[in-house]
């Protein structure tokens, strides 16, 4: 999904001549942290509601604040994933989308977002999750695949995050089933360390973790 598709034209856009108390209003009143700010069409950065806040001046303009302002935006041609980053790296709740023209197109919110982040990672459809951790050397998606697949099962959305401090990957699988125990049981006979699952075997999954605390006992 490209991010014009994510588009929200009810969030105002602030002019050069609006002032500090103008700006906090909208902001106040659209539960945004961040407002546009343009020239014409163009799109001149976003402005703060922790910035505003530090002026003395409730009727400064934003035409003297462009010190301020933060040149944070996506393109209209870009995959929504990349308006996640911009968002993720200006702490903002809202993404400025631009054309090649350097023309605001509007915003993107972080609630759309949210949604089209749970749509994309197939929140929407029933089945069960199985995280593992491994070596980064060990991944390997079409091994995944195929023991998943070996269970008459798919994989709906898979996601890898690697650990900061011990470079160990983890690996979360969405199942299209809710009976995973059997998929589970053939990760870990393929030495494939689960180390968490969820599905309709809730207490299996108890009884399991509890046997793998047991077993890391006796290791020790």
């Amino acid at each position: 999904m490209l991010t014009i598709e994510l588009i929200n034209n009810n969030i105002p856009r602030l002019k050069l001549k609006d002032t500090v108390s103008k700006a906090l209003r909208l902001i106040h009143d659209f539960r945004v942290t961040h407002l546009p700010v343009v020239d014409g069409d163009t799109f001149l950065g976003m402005i703060s509601e922790d910035d505003l806040l530090d002026q003395d001046e409730p009727k400064l303009p934003m035409e003297l604040m462009q010190e301020y302002f933060i040149k944070a935006s996506v393109h209209d041609n870009e995959h929504f994933l990349n308006a996640v980053t911009c968002s993720n790296q200006v702490d903002s709740t809202i993404v400025p989308v631009i054309n090649d023209e350097n023309e605001l197109v509007g915003v993107i919110t972080t609630n759309d977002l949210l949604k089209t982040i749970g749509n994309f990672a197939g929140t929407n459809e029933i089945g069960g999750i199985i995280v593992l951790e491994m070596e980064r050397s060990q991944f390997a998606i079409s091994e995944i695949s195929r023991i998943v697949e070996s269970n008459d099962a798919t994989i709906l959305h898979l996601n890898t995050t690697v650990h900061a401090e011990t470079g160990m990957l983890t690996v979360t699988l969405h199942i299209n089933k809710k009976e995973i125990s059997t998929i589970v049981s053939t990760f870990e006979r393929y030495e494939f360390d689960v180390i968490y699952y969820f599905g309709n075997e809730k207490f299996e999954n108890e009884i399991h973790s509890n046997y793998r605390h047991l077993m890391n006992y006796l290791d020790i």
